[in-house]
């Protein structure tokens, strides 16, 4: 343990706002405190209502723990540290156990804490770059990182956590959130798609491990399309007046109902992610919140987006990997169900107090 006292010291004195914490077997992790924020503060019009992220059981919370790395599995455990290669081939209920195994308050990084992010992000100006093209990023000519692997030609695919420029942090410094941005897709708890309809947990609940996200989990709730308040699904997708993906001239079109003529598999940027004349305005507010869709006046261009309205249950991983140079922060992708496991997809723990 004197080790891990002469790491923390260390690692206060060149990332000051980061933190050292322990599972329940005293392994560490090093994690991102992020404050409590209201709307406003996070540049999300002019309300002082706890952005959700912060709400767990209907308990505010102060602060969220972020993963300061993509995570590594040693032990069925979850453990952001520098230098490593990311966990992948993992699926989504794989992915969470890793995060829940650690103890009380462990969880796979949700939708609303990723929204808070891609939030925080736009309102400070600066949107993470990272490794979305073969160990670089598509805008950068001389930034790389250290290769975690190679193809057969040898051009790096995964590059080890934390190794890349200060382009590629939350915050443009070493005080960051490292690479989430590229690099490897990451599974993201508290949502899902089920025929297209748009469902989630209670605020901030899917940080809580005893709030089941199993298939068949009554945690899950539609959306309302008008008010934004969560209504208990049908079941089949069609949950009256819920939010729903629908695809209009090539537009991600959140609406009450799905008019698509060919559903399935379907992929815009995040800008063309937008709402029907059936979404209101609190349920808009929902969606940004969720990094679902762009505010008005978003600074993100690119970051592709993709989902599938024709399946039962799609998860949804999000950032983008080593190989798309169209993906970035605001890309998620929907088109696979909770089995799925691939190379570039991997995962990210955060923390918040029992």
């Amino acid at each position: 343990m004197a080790n891990f006292d002469l790491s923390a010291l260390a690692l206060k004195a060149i990332c000051p706002s980061n933190e050292i914490l322990y599972d329940d077997q005293g392994m560490p992790s090093v994690m991102v405190k992020i404050p409590k924020m209201t709307y406003a503060q996070l540049g999300l019009g002019d309300s002082t209502a706890t952005f959700p992220a912060f709400i767990v059981n209907g308990t505010e919370i102060d602060e969220i723990y972020i993963s300061k790395y993509q995570n590594i599995v040693m032990n069925g455990r979850a453990y952001s540290l520098p230098g490593q290669d990311p966990k992948t081939s993992i699926n989504f209920d794989q992915a969470i156990a890793a995060c829940s195994a650690k103890g009380d308050g462990w969880h796979l990084m949700t939708a609303f804490e990723w929204g808070a992010l891609i939030a925080w992000c736009e309102k400070n100006g600066f949107i993470p770059l990272g490794n979305n093209n073969y160990g670089k990023h598509s805008s950068e000519s001389n930034y790389k990182a250290l290769p975690a692997n190679t193809d057969a030609s040898h051009y790096a695919l995964r590059t080890r956590t934390g190794t890349g420029p200060l382009t590629w942090y939350h915050d443009q410094t070493l005080d960051g959130i490292a690479d989430p941005c590229g690099n490897v897709w990451e599974w993201t708890g508290g949502i899902r798609s089920v025929y297209g309809e748009l469902q989630i947990l209670v605020n901030n609940n899917a940080a809580d491990s005893d709030h089941s996200q199993g298939a068949s989990s009554a945690e899950w709730k539609a959306i309302n399309a008008t008010t934004g308040e969560l209504i208990t699904p049908d079941g089949s997708g069609t949950t009256t007046n819920s939010i729903k993906m629908d695809w209009v001239s090539s537009k991600l079109t959140y609406a009450a109902t799905i008019t698509d003529s060919a559903p399935g598999e379907h992929n815009c940027t995040f800008a063309n992610c937008v709402a029907g004349t059936s979404i209101g305005d609190d349920a808009k507010n929902v969606l940004i919140a969720l990094g679902m869709m762009p505010k008005t006046g978003s600074i993100i261009t690119g970051s592709q987006c993709y989902f599938n309205n024709a399946q039962q249950e799609r998860l949804l991983f999000r950032g983008g990997a080593y190989g798309d140079s169209a993906d970035g922060l605001a890309s998620f992708y929907g088109y696979n169900g909770r089995p799925y496991a691939a190379t570039s997809i991997g995962f990210r723990s955060a923390y918040v107090e029992p």
